[in-house]
């Protein structure tokens, strides 16, 4: 048996959390600095350093004061040099004026890590920005990392380290809080001790000058202690950082966001109909759908969502089935479910006919069940366990009110059993003193109890919405050829160059069409003519009726100079239009704004569907998406939802349902549905032309028309583009939120036997792919890979594979060598190369694995040198993996393009490592 030419540790969000994380200097120091530590009274140097004393959290406190020798009866050092050790963390309390001196003086010394407590930065204006200014360029001299300025501190309640000036230690817990507003923790670490709400860590993260949101996320995300994570958000600062670590985190904890600042107001000053609907905070809650983070409105929500998530599975769906004992709570309980987006469950008529036997005649004996006032215990439970067998039902509410007759605790007593059915059990015991000890033994068994129903029920809205966003993550698109050719790319590029070059800044329609069409998004036929002549002969050509439109370099808005004339039957039609579209143009903007018009045969729009699609640029998360209903009243109707490009099928299939267009398109009062699957496509490929086409400003698709029942249904009959400004730089504006697929890695190689291959970044369409991928490869190369042996049942897992084809290409890379085998028709993957930055550094690690059947081909070594191309590109410091001593091969590959090969503790493995 050939042996395989790779070895390498698994995926870096696989390794282990106790090996070092460069956060921990400050999340669990051996020592810390209190640098402007006081002994006055009130002030946040005294306070930073008694918390830390005494709350003893294993290391040593070094106070720092030139006016001191000692403070609160410890000795104290002039400065962070006089230390005499070396110093993990540095707690920075002195005027803001001062810091960027004290982090130069922290970096000299070799401080790992600080936490600047002082405001007086960004907050104050640009005297505050120049401040940070110079912080960063000290930062930059070291590895030193920095949480704040303007901030709280951290508290660690699993090590007793109170590294704040909050006036409490946190109680130790599962819950990871985050916040940027110091005040608000304070009021939360207040509310946790009467609510007995404990915390794995406790963070005010402040202006995130250096550590920033996805810092934190990853590092909570590799803390045992952690469970879930809750944010107070004011700014998202870093989108694509942010979103990055959101979307691998929770897949495993969730992540939930309170934010403020819903009410901001769209921009106004669009030219766009997109532009007029995207809204700012919109945008965010698209950002968190796309990365499977809830939202939600209130700060108890945060608390009550991670209570939830933390004891009852997601729901599979939307329906709810409500047991009660009052018709009213029942009631309002389905209201506030519906206005929420959820569902009644439409019960079975298994689980109809075994209530009938059990419900008394009065009561109400569909959704919501009804058992009336003198409900017995043994009701609720025989209740509860039919419903609980019923296929419609993805969540099950129960509701007791104290009524005479009603037993709470006995009642309690009996559903507690019910806490694990695979599928959310919520209650709410309604009352005060009578319902307590029924509510503690629910709560005491992992039923979450709320005192009203309809807080129940928006809870599980927020449940069945934070599913829903995460299955997006979790399925398989289907494959589409969307992948635009390189030339046709490079046309579009270039004209859009020239036209900015040009001082133009608008497409006309005719060239809004030739970008559609290079995209292969379907577009009506249209025409240039500049005088009546050439329009009539054009007329005539495509046959009647016609539509004719202002042709221009300028006008955005047809409509405002009456530029639309439609169902025109005849050559004297046309050449009426021509000449009112003409005078109306010369009377309202000037004749020089006139070029001539465009003709386009007339669509019969009966029985079809006006679709928008759109894009703008959104000051935080770049490229912005939009879809939904369209035509002249798309504002009006405002049935439209947003999304972060690009997309795949998957993803375009959800922005697709949140509209309520949708329930349409799928067939709706005899009228057949639209080829979902082509209008699927056609969101693919345009969210690849808003993400690789960065010169657009803004776009509009209004209306792409959507017929029923036909191939081939959609074709866009108008589009807008309009382009940045030719003095605007486009490497300065915002990025797109998630990194695009990088067909900059895209290029044809020849092995050594001549086979020809094509080495691509992985996609997420690839799934069924690396399936068989997986089939081909023997025991050896499997435990050389892993270095145990791994099923193949669990090496195709479905959830596994989904982490390893849907990637973050922010954080990693993944090559694959695809072969098109001639022989099957079908495409194969040959070997794997991957590249997965390691959390809080600038360095990454990389694992490949080649085929039994083609290794000793050079492949091996070719990824290998593609992915050191990679590190380059991303300005990493180091690349390096775990190779087992005994695979001499790929120690060779490794030395052959430039690897050391470094001995390790464990004397069966040897690292290769390579600085950039």
């Amino acid at each position: 048996m050939q042996k395989p030419i790779k070895i390498a540790s698994d995926r870096a969000y696989d390794i282990l959390r106790s090996q070092h994380h460069p956060l921990d200097v400050i999340f669990a120091p051996k020592n810390v600095a209190v640098i402007g530590a006081s002994e006055k009274e009130g002030s946040v140097g005294r306070t930073l350093l008694w918390n830390l004393i005494s709350h003893p959290f294993g290391g040593t406190v070094f106070p720092v004061n030139p006016k001191h020798n000692s403070i609160l009866g410890i000795k104290a050092y002039p400065n962070i040099a006089a230390v005499p050790e070396v110093v993990d963390l540095a707690i920075i309390a002195t005027p803001a004026v001062t810091v960027p001196s004290v982090i130069a003086e922290c970096v000299d010394a070799g401080v790992k890590g600080a936490i600047a407590i002082s405001a007086g930065f960004r907050e104050t204006g640009n005297a505050g920005i120049e401040l940070e200014e110079r912080v960063l360029e000290q930062l930059r001299r070291s590895q030193m990392r920095l949480i704040g300025p303007n901030c709280l501190g951290i508290i660690n309640p699993h090590i007793g380290l109170n590294a704040s000036f909050a006036g409490s230690m946190a109680l130790p817990g599962k819950v990871g809080f985050i916040s940027q507003s110091g005040a608000l923790c304070s009021a939360i670490l207040d509310w946790s001790f009467h609510e007995n709400v404990g915390f794995s860590a406790f963070i005010s993260i402040g202006s995130m000058l250096d550590v920033d949101w996805g810092d934190i996320i990853y590092y909570l995300g590799d803390d045992p202690h952690t469970e879930s994570i809750l944010i107070y958000m004011e700014s998202i600062g870093n989108a694509r950082s942010f979103l990055s670590a959101a979307r691998e985190v929770a897949l495993t904890k969730p992540i939930i966001v309170i934010k403020a600042g819903r009410t901001e107001a769209a921009a106004k000053a669009a030219t766009s109909h997109t532009g007029a609907l995207v809204g700012s905070d919109a945008v965010f809650d698209a950002a968190l759908r796309r990365c499977g983070v809830l939202r939600v409105d209130r700060i108890s929500e945060l608390f009550d969502m991670a209570e939830v998530l933390a004891k009852q599975p997601r729901p599979q769906g939307k329906r709810m089935t409500i047991i009660t004992n009052a018709g009213g709570p029942g009631v309002l309980a389905t209201d506030a479910l519906i206005s929420g987006g959820g569902e009644l469950a439409e019960l079975t008529v298994e689980t109809r006919n075994n209530l009938n036997e059990l419900i008394p005649k009065n009561g109400n004996h569909n959704n919501p069940i009804d058992l009336l006032g003198d409900a017995k215990p043994s009701s609720y439970e025989k209740t509860l366990e039919i419903v609980s067998r019923d296929k419609n039902t993805d969540a099950i509410l129960v509701i007791l009110t104290p009524q005479a007759m009603t037993n709470p605790t006995h009642t309690a007593k009996l559903l507690a059993v019910y806490s694990k059915i695979g599928k959310p059990v919520l209650a709410s015991w309604m009352g005060d003193a009578d319902i307590e000890a029924g509510a503690e033994i629910l709560n005491q068994a992992g039923i979450p109890t709320f005192p009203y129903p309809d807080t129940a029920t928006r809870i599980f809205n927020y449940m069945w919405h934070y599913s829903y966003n995460l299955r997006s993550l979790y399925e398989t698109p289907v494959f589409t050829e969307a992948e635009v050719e390189f030339s046709q790319r490079e046309k579009v590029r270039d004209m859009i160059q020239a036209i900015r070059h040009s001082g133009r800044y608008l497409l006309t329609e005719v060239e809004s069409k030739e970008v559609f069409a290079a995209y292969g998004i379907p577009s009506v036929e249209t025409y240039l003519a500049t005088t009546i002549d050439e329009a009539i002969q054009v007329a005539d050509k495509i046959g009647y009726p016609v539509v004719i439109k202002v042709y221009s370099y300028t006008i955005i808005h047809k409509s405002d100079v009456d530029g639309v004339h439609l169902n025109l039957c005849c050559g004297n039609a046309v050449k009426e239009a021509y000449q009112a579209i003409q005078a109306s143009v010369k009377e309202k903007v000037g004749e020089g704004h006139f070029i001539g018009v465009t003709i386009q045969p007339m669509v019969d729009l009966k029985n079809s569907y006006e679709l928008i699609l759109g894009s703008s640029i959104d000051a935080q998360f770049g490229p912005v998406l939009l879809f939904g209903m369209g035509g002249q009243l798309v504002e009006v109707f405002e049935d439209t939802v947003l999304g972060l490009p690009p997309l795949n099928t998957t993803l375009a299939r959800r922005m697709m349902e949140q509209t309520r267009i949708y329930k349409a398109l799928q067939g709706v009062r005899e009228r057949k549905a639209i080829a979902l699957d082509e209008l699927e496509q056609v969101l693919v490929r345009f969210s690849h032309l808003v993400v690789e086409q960065l010169g657009i400003k803004e776009i509009d698709i209004n209306p792409l028309l959507a017929k029923p029942g036909v191939v081939n249904s959609l074709v866009a009959l108008d589009g807008r583009i309009i382009l940045h400004d030719s003095n605007v730089d486009i490497k300065q504006l915002p990025k797109p939120a998630i990194r695009p697929y990088p067909i900059q890695y895209i290029s044809a190689w020849k092995m050594k036997n001549g086979m020809e291959i094509t080495i691509r970044p992985i996609r997420p369409e690839d799934e069924p792919l690396m399936i068989k991928f997986h089939q081909t490869l023997s025991e050896q190369s499997i435990y050389f890979r892993y270095f145990h042996l791994i099923k193949l049942s669990q090496r195709i897992a479905h959830e596994r594979l989904t982490r390893l084809c849907f990637i973050d290409y922010d954080r990693e890379m993944a090559l694959v060598a695809d072969y098109d085998n001639p022989d099957t028709g079908q495409n194969e993957i040959l070997a794997v190369g991957r590249l997965s930055k390691l959390h809080g550094t600038n360095q990454a690690e990389f694992a490949l694995i080649v085929a039994d059947k083609y290794q000793c081909q050079g492949l091996g070594r070719e990824l290998l040198q593609r992915l050191l191309q990679v590190g380059r590109d991303e300005n990493l410091s180091e690349i390096n993996a775990e190779i087992l001593l005994e695979n001499h091969e790929m120690q060779q590959v490794c030395k052959k393009v430039g690897f050391a090969i470094q001995r390790t503790a464990d004397a069966s493995v040897v690292k290769a490592a390579i600085a950039l």
